[in-house]
């Protein structure tokens, strides 16, 4: 398993395994235990999600122990502000099972976001988590987080995949020093990506999949990702990523697919304002 250092020194996982939309709470623990037992140990959810007490199960099911895995969540619109999401934090570790997060997001750019960074520096103070970052930040909202607080965020994970590859994003995020983690890396099937022509030829020589050529370009464009299956096969080829290597003329070709703009959710949109603000959840 590749390792990737933050930029507090932190070492995580660059390929970890995401559990957005997997709300039946049995299919998220099967599907978690299946990704320990293939070796994952970065494990993504939210509070927002309503799964984290499947991926506690699980994790507690697995044998692995708490220090061998990195867990990340996320806290959302409805909580944000200093006070309330010190609050969905206490819920989200008893949701786990665990006394501390190895990453912990703010999972969108609105509301009083500016409050929930705050609290996030204190937890961050305090050892309950080991790192801190955001999610869906573009260049203009990443930026003022930074100049506006202490720390800057250690991870930024936003939609990307190879018809979306957030370039301009990705240049400041590099001049911050912060990591790029991209969520829905094939896109969610969009675009045809799991049998797309362009990908399945890159593939073809080391026998590999389009959506394990996808993986393999983003790990060696430096970025984290967290690829999302309840299919045990797929999960398994998901981690089967460091045995080949993408030639730069392979590099090439995947770069070639980026239209420039999101295909899944336009953050700074009105409508998609106005949809992310109206979904609540019971924790």
């Amino acid at each position: 398993m590749e390792i990737v250092e933050l930029n507090n020194g932190v070492r995580m996982p660059q390929t970890g395994f995401g559990v957005f939309q997997i709300t039946d709470q049995a299919e998220c623990e099967r599907a978690v235990l299946d990704a320990l037992e293939a070796g994952y140990r970065l494990i993504d959810t939210a509070a927002c999600y309503g799964n984290e007490r499947a991926v506690g199960a699980a994790l507690a099911k697995s044998g692995v122990a708490r220090e061998e895995a990195f867990l990340v969540s996320k806290v959302w619109i409805q909580d944000a502000g200093f006070e309330r999401t010190q609050a969905s934090f206490e819920k989200t570790l008893s949701n786990l099972g665990t006394d501390y997060l190895d990453l912990y997001l703010v999972h969108m750019p609105y509301g009083n976001y500016h409050g929930s960074w705050r609290a996030m520096e204190e937890l961050l103070a305090q050892g309950r988590v080991r790192a801190i970052g955001v999610c869906n930040f573009l260049p203009d909202r990443l930026l003022d987080l930074v100049l506006s607080h202490n720390v800057v965020p250690a991870v930024n994970q936003v939609e990307l995949h190879p018809f979306c590859q957030q370039r301009l994003l990705r240049a400041l995020m590099d001049d911050l020093g912060v990591r790029t983690m991209a969520w829905a890396p094939f896109a969610e099937g969009r675009e045809g990506l799991f049998a797309h022509p362009e990908l399945a030829a890159v593939g073809r020589p080391y026998g590999k999949t389009p959506a394990q050529v996808v993986l393999r370009w983003l790990r060696q464009e430096g970025i984290a990702a967290i690829p999302k299956s309840v299919h045990r096969e797929r999960i398994d080829q998901n981690i089967a990523i460091d045995d080949f290597a993408l030639t730069e003329e392979d590099m090439a070709r995947v770069r070639a697919l980026d239209r420039g703009r999101s295909l899944i959710l336009d953050v700074p949109a009105l409508d998609e304002v106005r949809r992310l603000h109206g979904i609540t959840f019971a924790q």
